[in-house]
């Protein structure tokens, strides 16, 4: 049976990028490839800046134990340095890489949902831990969308079903569907060469005045300036949930997700996400783990990590230039402090802006911690005893993908482990499975995230029940649990991921990367990183941090040794 290259599970290097070139030459955009491939590929390995084993005896510090941390203390392991991970959960391991699992064989992602196949760095280190992946990528186009009380299918045409009831103009009326949500993203393309758009994925002192007018601007401005009427942007919010979630932020965010071609060919990793995590976690309880190759054991040093230690304080030491940090023995209930020769700090600036810090850092580091903009994401589940989205209803027919809708619910996100199955028919709409069933962003999040766990339960449900045309009180009996994760509301987080408001790229983007306390404090991250909200982000930032911190040791330290 001949399986289209979006579906492969766990595909290689040639096909991952063969599937983004073709996606690109139906963009029009083929001469954008090389750079994606270039700047999102992971930074050079370390031990080519300085020999293995250089830092042995040096003590580092890391704060959050995150991909970002989990990583950066994987790379700068390489250099023989004892490594101490300090991380505020006492209880679960990844971060915002959240696997929520029910037992064997059901799970669900309130945390990174998808990995793109652009993403290099990403699948880098997937590959390296030899893990697998499936594709979320329906084998059928067949989902809702629900919008204006108006339940269509994705096959369906929006032009003639939707556009009666928004006011468009004549032109607009008379534009297909897929040219009118596009046409902004398309023309910003159109107007920047293919050097100036790979700004987009770069952290750089200064940017192009083209990159300037995009992230200067709110998403709202540039449609207006384009000359789309407000029923337009009306109809495209709404269809479209995840551009009008982000109206009034910076434009040049949702122009290089598009770039990068960010929702087009996602995985997920087998079995979920949070294998990914937990990878580089049991690699440090190894003595001679098997993906650092042929490097030998005796170089390698040790990593500990510290669950349950919540950082409280970051101070610079007047002795021999050292960073103390405090935190919180959770467990045991005391307070504690250490002296590192390095950090490197991996909160999120939206946890970090509660850390004592002295003395501050650089003015506009301090700045960036106070403004940085973070966005909201709500996550519910149902874990439902049988797959009522599967059957072959009205109701029904649709194995894995997304539903849209203008509801406070946003998307609804199907599970895909039974789209091979389903083709071979052994497999059924009978068994259980986990329904994503509100992916709510930004104000949509906030709303629906603060009520309280029956009123939500309820908004959600019914929302559902409308979007697939099910009776009311329907999913009582098929709804077995029910779970919410509202990331404004996890304690450690205060956030789910970065969103730029106007002008903050300009501001922010490369001093957030600067080092601070004379070299001796690095940061990682996606909220550092061009990346913003994606694994990639966090991984490629946290290689670029143990990087700078071997340079600045293999050109200062080393020379006085």
């Amino acid at each position: 049976m001949y399986v289209p290259l979006n579906q492969v599970s766990h595909p290689t290097d040639e096909q991952r990028h063969e599937m983004l070139r073709n996606s690109l030459e139906n963009a029009g955009r083929s001469e954008d490839y090389e750079y994606i491939i270039k700047y999102l590929s992971p930074p050079p390995e370390i031990t080519e800046i300085i020999p293995a084993g250089s830092m042995r005896g040096t003590r580092i510090g890391i704060i959050g134990g995150g991909l970002a941390g989990l990583c950066t203390a994987f790379e700068l392991r390489k250099l023989g340095a004892d490594i101490t991970i300090l991380e505020a959960s006492e209880d679960r391991i990844g971060g915002r890489v959240y696997t929520q699992y029910f037992d064997d064989t059901y799970y669900a992602e309130f945390g990174a949902l998808r990995i793109p196949i652009s993403h290099e760095t990403s699948w880098y280190y997937m590959n390296l831990f030899g893990l697998n992946t499936i594709s979320m990528t329906p084998p059928r186009g067949d989902n809702f969308i629900y919008v204006h009380n108006t339940r269509l299918r994705t096959r369906d045409s929006i032009q003639e079903i939707l556009y009666p009831f928004y006011n468009l103009t004549v032109q607009e009326r008379n534009t297909p569907w897929p040219e009118l949500s596009s046409y902004a993203f398309h023309y910003a393309f159109q107007q920047l060469t293919p050097e100036i758009r790979a700004e987009l994925i770069q952290t750089l002192p200064s940017y192009s005045l083209e990159i300037l007018y995009y992230s200067k601007q709110s998403t709202r401005q540039v449609f207006e300036s384009l000359g789309l009427s407000q029923g337009a942007m009306n109809l495209i919010s709404a269809a479209s949930p995840g551009i009008g979630a982000y109206l009034t932020e910076s434009f040049e965010e949702l122009l290089a997700e598009e770039y990068t071609m960010d929702y087009w060919n996602t995985y997920q990793i087998q079995d979920g996400n949070v294998n990914l995590p937990l990878a580089f976690y049991r690699s440090f309880q190894s003595q001679d783990p098997p993906e650092y190759g042929s490097l030998s054991p005796d170089l390698l040093g040790n990593v500990i990590y510290k669950a349950g230690h919540k950082v409280s304080g970051i101070y610079r030491s007047q002795y021999r230039n050292k960073v103390v940090i405090k935190y919180s023995d959770t467990i045991e209930g005391k307070d504690k402090a250490e002296i590192f020769d390095y950090c490197i700090c991996t909160i999120p600036f939206s946890s970090l802006r509660a850390v004592e810090i002295k003395p501050y850092f650089s003015n506009m580091k301090m700045q960036a911690i106070m403004e940085l903009n973070y966005s909201d994401a709500q996550k519910s589940i149902f874990f439902c005893n049988k797959r009522f989205w599967e059957r072959d209803t009205d109701y029904g027919r649709i194995r894995g993908g997304i539903s849209f809708t203008d509801q406070i619910i946003q998307f609804i996100f199907y599970p895909n482990d039974h789209n091979i199955c389903l083709e071979k028919g052994n497999c059924s709409p009978k068994e259980p499975g986990v329904l994503l069933a509100s992916y709510g962003l930004n104000q949509n999040a906030i709303r629906l995230g603060n009520m309280d766990d029956l009123s939500r339960y309820e908004v959600i449900r019914q929302n559902v029940e409308e979007v697939h045309g099910l009776p009311r009180g329907y999913l009582h009996s098929i709804v077995e649990y029910f779970q919410t994760v509202d990331w404004f509301q996890q304690p450690h987080f205060r956030g789910a991921f970065v969103v730029n408001m106007p002008g903050q790229k300009e501001l922010f983007s490369h001093v957030m990367t600067q080092p601070e306390y004379n070299h001796r404090v690095y940061f990682a991250g996606e909220h550092i990183s061009q990346k913003h909200g994606w694994i990639q982000g966090a991984l490629y930032t946290a290689k670029e941090a143990a990087n700078q911190l071997a340079k600045f040791y293999a050109t200062h330290i080393m020379t006085l040794i």
